[in-house]
């Protein structure tokens, strides 16, 4: 699915305008079919303006301190299936190319669990997913629900039978 991205800007005459106005394409990994990332918009550091460059490409996927991403994020059906003749190396390569440093961040022993330096809002829009905490605390999101990750271990489940799309804004932070 694509995304509409606008953009606005200050123009020469210091008067709002429409810098682009364009589709985003997901970003999708072989290994993981459903499983897409709309980066919309990023910046490491502190946003200057006027600002309408396109900074989404070539930033690592989780941000600075200080920096943000902003996106949308889909998750399929647990019960999606890996294709079965997955080239490992080639699947490892593809989520470096695509998402910068984002595989550094997975626990290799407990599939999508992460912790980041980030604070991240993520906001429901279509169908359910599970949010697993430490010790197997679990909590049910559907669509207008929201979630603010302040810096914890966790990761996305969809048991359900539809994918579920979020919202997310991730803020970079600084851990004490």
């Amino acid at each position: 699915m694509q995304i509409r991205r606008v953009v606005t800007r200050i123009n020469a005459d210091g008067k709002a305008e429409i810098a682009s106005d364009s589709p985003v394409d997901p970003l999708t990994l072989a290994a993981l079919p459903g499983l897409e990332f709309h980066r919309l918009w990023a910046v490491d550091g502190v946003p200057p303006l006027p600002h309408d460059a396109d900074l989404t490409t070539g930033l690592p996927y989780f941000p600075a301190t200080p920096g943000f991403r902003f996106g949308l994020f889909t998750i399929p059906p647990d019960s999606t299936q890996a294709p079965e003749d997955i080239d490992i190396a080639a699947a490892v390569a593809e989520v470096e190319e695509k998402l910068p440093g984002f595989a550094a961040y997975m626990e290799l022993d407990n599939p999508g669990m992460h912790t980041t330096d980030t604070v991240d809002y993520e906001f429901v829009v279509s169908g359910r997913v599970v949010l697993e905490l430490d010790d197997g605390v679990t909590v049910e999101l559907g669509p207008g629900d929201t979630v603010i990750q302040n810096g914890t271990r966790h990761a996305w489940r969809n048991p359900f039978d539809e994918p579920c799309q979020m919202v997310v804004a991730l803020v970079g932070a600084t851990r004490s």
